[in-house]
């Protein structure tokens, strides 16, 4: 006898049809929290999407392997979140042409999850701002050139910078010369 959740997984390794990942997958995704593991973060984007179930990650990570030439790289978390979850992360160029991607693939991978693609809501991490998925709202959202997204950085730098001060802390950016602080730059190779 085949067991309802036997009958499930072998479904959606078969093919994926409308429906099948059906409350599986958060509405909720992050951009940017996650470095690449392919490329510098100025240059890559990096989605996260949370999926209830190692087998329907897998299936979503092969869903957009198989179904976006853009992707460069998606990938499960190897293990659970703390709430038995996984990750399934997304890597892709930064470059202004990715908005009108992300919202073709969020209206596919509705379809998959049978969700109407304005209950998709899109967080960028750092500053943290929340998004639904429209074209005009994203390109505010997320920096779309390498140089847009270090502008960004250093805007972060100099708001961190002006809170240091303002709370007397030091704001030197150099770490102070010793044999801990020597050693460390010697092992990541920038000495």
């Amino acid at each position: 006898m085949i067991r309802d959740s036997q009958l499930e997984y072998n479904q959606l390794r078969e093919g994926l049809e409308s429906g099948d990942l059906s409350k599986l997958i958060d509405p909720i995704v992050t951009i940017d929290e996650y470095k690449s593991k392919i490329g510098t973060d100025d240059e890559i984007v990096v989605l996260k999407f949370t999926v209830k179930g190692r087998n329907p990650a897998l299936d979503l990570v092969s869903f957009i392997e198989k179904s976006y030439d853009w992707v460069l790289d998606a990938d499960a978390s190897s293990g659970e979140l703390n709430d038995g979850t996984y990750a399934v992360f997304v890597e892709v160029d930064r470059d202004p042409e990715m908005i009108e991607k992300f919202v073709q693939m969020f209206k596919d991978i509705g379809y998959l999850t049978n969700e109407n693609i304005q209950t998709w809501q899109l967080e960028y991490s750092k500053p943290y701002r929340r998004s639904k998925v429209d074209v005009e709202e994203l390109k505010n959202l997320i920096p779309l050139t390498p140089e847009n997204y270090r502008q960004l950085k250093n805007k972060e730098n100099e708001n961190l910078d002006k809170l240091k001060t303002a709370a007397g802390v030091d704001v030197s950016t150099r770490a102070p010369k010793n044999e801990f602080t020597e050693s460390l730059q010697i092992a990541a190779g920038i000495r």
